[in-house]
């Protein structure tokens, strides 16, 4: 599916409402859907599920590594658990179960993780998940989405659920500008795919999560100054979209990756990974610097952090001078 910048829209909506409503509405057509909760309901958006249906939402309490284990099982009898918690939990807490009793044997199980990055605001450097693509990335069969708005959101969940087999799924705190329109919402999100929001020659900018509405205002920065900029949502970590970046490498040929975590092992790592085994091209990453956060708001958080769409543009203009001298 192809949209373009005009869709960027002024209404904001947080990730995770949108995971637990999207959830919860498709759950009548997900009749084996059931969620399993680490006392974080509230913060998760899946408070909506637990009001709509408390008889298939299991509260498993502050004790991640047993929802983890217990999901396991429910999927080993058919059910489709979905895990709510914080990703800093799931994806670190409660890693060896994840790999062992859910990724290892190929359960059905569906983790959504909060609070990512500097998105978790003033939770601070404990509750904000500058790793968890990393971590999860690299465990072996397992799918890995972060979609870029509520209405993204909604396209990923339905993915999410259709798909057989586990599922990691970044969510966040913060609402954040809506980048596709509610009627894209209704589109086929299709795992492995990116989505070209933008046509460009000279660079092209590739988003995930929180940074995808940041990099389509950075797109406008740099046409002020006379530069045609791509714009990529890739929704899609694991697998990622060889094709287009293979594709983009040789029509553009200069690339910046922005993500809300760590540039080592996150989005930036995955699409030069691709880039070397089709057609290697100049990379610029934008994301934390191989540090922790702290507790702040987090607009101030990105600011100093470097995650804005003026530190995109600056990325954009370092990996064009490196493009030129190639």
């Amino acid at each position: 599916m192809k949209s373009s910048s005009d869709a960027l829209g002024t209404r904001p909506g947080s990730l995770r409402e949108a995971c637990g409503r999207a959830v919860t509405d498709m759950a009548r057509e997900f009749p084996e859907v059931v969620v399993l909760d680490a006392d974080v309901a509230g913060g998760t958006g899946f408070h909506h599920f637990r009001s709509a249906f408390p008889n298939r939402f299991i509260q498993c309490g502050i004790a991640e590594q047993n929802m983890v284990a217990m999901a396991a099982g429910l999927a080993d009898f058919g059910y489709t658990p979905v895990i709510s918690t914080y990703a800093v939990f799931s994806t670190m807490r409660a890693v060896e179960m994840v790999r062992n009793s859910i990724v290892l044997p190929g359960m059905n199980v569906k983790i959504t993780g909060s609070h990512v990055g500097m998105d978790a605001g003033p939770d601070g450097a404990t509750h904000q998940s500058v790793e968890d693509i990393a971590i999860m990335r690299a465990l072996p069969g397992l799918i890995v989405l972060s979609p870029a708005d509520a209405n993204d959101m909604r396209r990923a969940v339905r993915a999410m659920l259709e798909h057989e087999g586990p599922v990691y799924l970044r969510t966040g705190r913060s609402p954040v500008p809506d980048v596709y329109t509610k009627r894209d919402s209704f589109s086929e999100f299709r795992i492995g795919e990116a989505d070209l929001l933008a046509d460009g020659r000279d660079v092209c900018l590739i988003g995930t999560g929180v940074m995808v509405s940041r990099c389509l205002e950075a797109q406008g920065l740099l046409e002020r100054e006379g530069i045609s900029a791509a714009v990529v949502n890739m929704s899609s970590i694991k697998p990622i979209d060889d094709k287009l970046l293979s594709r983009l490498a040789k029509t553009v040929g200069a690339f910046v990756t922005a993500e809300d975590h760590n540039i080592i092992g996150g989005l930036g790592s995955a699409v030069a990974e691709s880039l070397s085994k089709t057609t290697p091209a100049v990379v610029e990453m934008v994301g934390l610097k191989d540090t922790f956060g702290e507790s702040g708001e987090p607009a101030d958080l990105a600011t100093k952090y470097h995650l804005m769409p003026e530190d995109v543009v600056k990325a954009a203009k370092r990996v064009l001078e490196r493009k030129s001298n190639r």
